[in-house]
């Protein structure tokens, strides 16, 4: 359980799915130094809970986040090289800590995501948003490039698209982030918590520790030149899995026409 709660952040948990909400609309849900630390921290804790299956990541207000606090940015303006490293570095924690939660992450996009917000979206797992949300790689319009966020927006938004709105900083629509690919889903504002519950659903009917090997499998193997390492590599991870208690059970429940275990 969630030993304190978080000051920026609102996070529930129902039918083993947990809901982290961002929650600054006042300032778009901008992030700041506390909510980084908040979000770093409920992603470690949620990816080790047994009876957490899927994270939805969601946000209070009109925006979905417009990336770091300006009055943040101001303060880091003046920190010394060491300091502005260390800063950067808490932010990658963040991200990674989303990327590599045990746990698929949905992000639930009710609104218009800069920057930084761009990168919250990127290290989750499937995206559902609203299909009046807007996008925009702000950062070249301060002075500044989305370096820290570049491993995750890139892998999500592909090469090509990336060297466009890295250097234009130009806003883009819903529709063209699905085209794209960034987007998995866009539905009404009004459809959003229902396409997201039913997303979840169906990944809580799945074996949990299968759900956890498919995402490591995508992020592991993404990329990578297919050679003979890979494919004695993916071999070794089926012949795993197919041994594994979970395995067996759900192999098992299939011939014996029952639901498996983790369903009951």
């Amino acid at each position: 359980m969630i030993e304190q709660k978080p000051e920026t952040l609102i996070v529930e948990c129902a039918h083993q799915v947990a809901t982290v909400t961002l929650n600054r609309p006042e300032v778009r849900n901008a992030f700041n130094a506390t909510m980084i630390a908040e979000l770093t921290a409920v992603f470690r804790e949620l990816s080790e809970r047994d009876d957490v299956r899927a994270v939805a990541l969601a946000a209070n207000g009109k925006a979905f986040c417009a990336g770091a606090d300006l009055n943040w940015m101001k303060e880091m303006a003046g920190y010394s090289d060491d300091e502005n490293r260390a800063d950067a570095l808490r932010l990658a924690d963040m991200l990674w800590s989303i990327y590599r939660c045990g746990k698929p992450v949905i992000a639930r996009v009710n609104g218009d995501a800069y920057a930084g917000g761009m990168g919250l979206i990127s290290a989750c797992d499937i995206v559902i948003a609203a299909d009046t949300a807007h996008f925009c790689l702000s950062e070249a319009r301060l002075g500044l490039i989305p370096a820290t966020i570049a491993p995750y927006v890139i892998r999500a938004l592909g090469e090509r698209a990336a060297r466009r709105y890295f250097a234009t900083a130009e806003q883009f629509d819903c529709a063209t982030a699905l085209r794209l690919g960034f987007v998995s889903e866009a539905v009404s504002e009004d459809k959003l918590d229902d396409t997201v519950q039913q997303l979840a659903a169906i990944l809580c009917s799945n074996g949990p520790n299968a759900v956890r090997a498919c995402k490591r499998l995508v992020q592991d193997i993404a990329g990578r030149e297919l050679d003979t390492p890979l494919i004695e590599a993916t071999a070794a991870r089926i012949a795993q899995v197919r041994a594994s208690a979970e395995g067996r059970e759900g192999i098992a429940s299939f011939l014996e026409k029952r639901a498996p275990a983790w369903r009951s």
